[in-house]
């Protein structure tokens, strides 16, 4: 059961205050996730590098060099992505326990559990990708699950099938899902804005205020409880 904190009206000023409290987790969130990024693409550019000294610059080197700069650079990007997935996670975990969410309970939680939120970030990411290639309104609907979908899979013991499978229920079938998407856009565009009029550097402050102020909604809402 959620805690009482999670059900209180939700506002700019408590995802603020929350941000606040999570500042050392996330600080570590964005700071790996853009480390082990960097990591990965300074792997892929030495192996290509390596690859055409040793083989040449031809077609058939450069492709090879290509298929094994990516499969070099595939952990780097999984752990990046794990990493960053913790953005929403964080804030999941804060509204369901009612604790501040420390580094060393992130820490625990991602090596804890790995396989199965490495499974579950695959099959969201496949069901995005089929649903964009349906003519993009689909990939839209599914990617726009995501806040509940995170929630489910970190907070509860759900199969992945049933964690996606609830998710889509609530958003789109329950009584205030679709107020929930409408805002969860209008909070999106916000982000963006602010984002970019700050060059980028605004988003290491409203990405994860956004997911804060989303998951208090999802709750108060009953999309989750």
């Amino acid at each position: 059961m959620a805690s009482p904190i999670a059900h209180e009206p939700p506002s700019i000023q408590k995802a603020w205050q929350a941000f606040l409290h999570h500042i050392p987790v996330v600080l570590v969130i964005w700071v790996g996730s853009i480390v082990l990024s960097l990591l990965g693409v300074l792997a892929y550019a030495l192996i290509i590098v390596v690859v055409s000294a040793t083989l040449g610059s031809s077609d058939a080197a450069l492709g090879l060099g290509a298929v094994l700069a990516q499969l070099v650079q595939l952990p780097l990007t999984i752990l990046a992505s794990l990493l960053s997935v913790l953005l929403v996670a964080v804030p999941a975990l804060y509204y369901e326990r009612g604790e501040v969410v420390t580094i060393a309970t992130a820490c625990q939680l991602l090596t804890g559990h790995w396989v199965r939120y490495l499974l579950a970030g695959l099959f969201f990411s496949l069901a995005t990708t089929i649903g964009f290639l349906l003519c993009i309104l689909p990939g839209i609907a599914v990617a726009l699950v995501t806040p509940v979908f995170v929630n489910r899979i970190f907070v509860t013991d759900m199969s992945i099938g049933e964690a996606f499978a609830q998710s889509f229920q609530v958003v789109y079938r329950s009584e205030n899902g679709l107020s929930f998407v409408g805002l969860e856009v209008l909070t999106g565009i916000v982000v963006a804005f602010l984002a970019l009029v700050t060059c980028g550097l605004g988003g290491f402050v409203v990405i994860p205020m956004a997911s804060f102020f989303l998951q208090n909604v999802a709750y108060e809402r009953g999309l989750l409880r």
